[in-house]
């Protein structure tokens, strides 16, 4: 590969803080979900996007949630936990089943996500990908084979066209 290839390669995932942090990420499920092994998880993100104008000055805010996010096959359910980037607290899981949401699709634009209508007057959009590098935002995690499990799962039996 040579000096310039090693050098120019972009930064790399640490495997081993990304093990650590799964692990955590397991405990943190299971603690919150009854039965929370027989789900498959994956790191997700969500964002609450605020605009604001006052007069000369036009923006936006997005504040991001760090998401733990569990399916299961056997029951078509979707789990979802909040917790922060360095995983060392978590609230309760909101469940998704397939039989009571009004609609789910993907969405590729802004951004890739996943979104969930549970019912009229809600609903959730969980951003994922294979990894990450900004840790003070988001939870440092590798997960190229669950993220296209999740996609697999969501695509063909998750979602309502």
């Amino acid at each position: 590969m040579g000096l310039f290839g090693k050098l120019f390669k972009g930064p790399q995932v640490d495997m081993e803080k990304s093990r650590a942090n799964y692990r955590k990420m397991r405990r943190l499920f299971d603690r919150k979900v009854e039965n929370g092994r027989d789900y498959q998880i994956i790191f997700g993100y969500t964002e609450d996007v605020s605009r604001f104008n006052y007069g000369f000055v036009h923006g936006s805010k997005t504040k991001i949630g760090n998401l733990i996010v569990g399916w299961n096959e056997k029951d078509n359910v979707i789990a979802v936990v909040p917790t922060v980037p360095d995983l060392s607290e978590s609230s309760d899981a909101v469940f998704y089943y397939h039989d009571s949401i009004l609609k789910a699709y993907r969405n590729k634009y802004p951004t890739d996500a996943f979104i969930i209508y549970p019912d009229k007057k809600g609903y959730i959009g969980i951003n994922a990908y294979d990894w990450l590098d900004d840790e003070s935002l988001y939870v440092y995690v590798s997960q190229e084979e669950n993220l296209a499990a999740f996609t697999e799962f969501f695509m063909t039996r998750f979602m309502k066209k």
